[in-house]
């Protein structure tokens, strides 16, 4: 059976991301299907697709479970505070 996979250079959060209270500046997002996003690199942040980014982020953890990706991501750079 094959599994649909996408490569993700940029993490969209829809406003669904949630913070992680342990650790300063990080998030968790989970986001629907198997998308691959690079560990340990800088990517950009949008709130949506069309839309500008909002900050950098270095994602440092990813899981995939029942057709789910669910990333950690360290918040690096905000561009704007809303």
């Amino acid at each position: 059976m094959s599994m649909p996979l996408s490569l993700e250079w940029c993490i969209i959060t829809h406003g669904e991301e949630v913070r992680v209270e342990e650790k300063e500046n990080t998030f968790t997002l989970k986001v629907d299907g198997y998308q691959l996003f690079p560990i340990d690199q800088f990517i950009d942040i949008k709130r949506t697709e069309q839309a500008e980014q909002i900050g950098t982020a270095k994602v440092i953890e990813m899981s995939w479970f029942s057709c789910t990706t669910v990333i950690t991501y360290e918040l690096i750079s905000l561009y704007n505070v809303n």
